[in-house]
């Protein structure tokens, strides 16, 4: 088998000098530039800079840099979104909850990379089998972890409830319980039966 990766060419932005190339991306960040001003202000840096005729973009190549620019944009956006709302949901919320969030969210990603590699089968390829090893490797990886988790939060809940229980029986006697009436109120909250 082999990992042939194949590389499309490089368009001539991908080919332009960083300081052009930034500047034509903060320019399409920039909601008030219209394509036409971009493409003028691009062209004329790139023959500014002494690049030859044939480095200048045309009108096609920058819709599709564009193009592609607002997709990441959208996706960054979206991200965000996501992130900010979980954010807002966790708050200060034990970190169990957002271990198992972010458990969900990786294994969520795999079956997702799976799923579209299944329905996009390419018919003279081969079965990536170094993909299936590290999808496999990664769920027991997550699978780790998950198990963990679950056993951190159980010892957590153990030294909790024994922290409790001590104060609840401290306090009973105090308040004039006998003895056995208080480890009947520990026993109850550490679940002894």
């Amino acid at each position: 088998m082999t990992d042939k990766v194949r590389r499309s060419k490089p368009s001539k932005i991908d080919m332009l000098p960083d300081n052009i190339k930034k500047m034509l991306d903060e320019m399409l960040r920039d909601s008030g530039n219209s394509q036409a001003d971009i493409l003028d202000a691009v062209n004329k840096q790139i023959l500014d800079a002494g690049l030859d005729e044939e480095a200048t973009i045309s009108r096609s190549g920058l819709s599709r840099h564009a193009q592609k620019h607002e997709a990441i944009a959208a996706q960054l956006r979206e991200t965000r979104a996501a992130t900010s709302a979980l954010v807002a949901e966790l708050g200060d919320k034990p970190m169990g909850e957002t271990s198992r969030l972010v458990l969900e969210m990786g294994r969520t990603q795999l079956f997702k990379a799976m799923h579209q590699q299944l329905l996009n089968p390419d018919e003279n390829a081969e079965v990536d089998v170094g993909m299936i090893k590290e999808v496999m490797l990664s769920i027991q990886r997550l699978e780790t972890t998950a198990m963990h988790v679950h056993k951190r939060e159980t010892e957590i809940r153990k030294v909790f409830a024994e922290e409790a229980a001590a104060k609840v029986e401290e306090s009973a006697v105090l308040a004039g319980l006998s003895e056995e009436g208080a480890q009947l109120i520990k026993n109850q909250i550490l679940g002894i039966a």
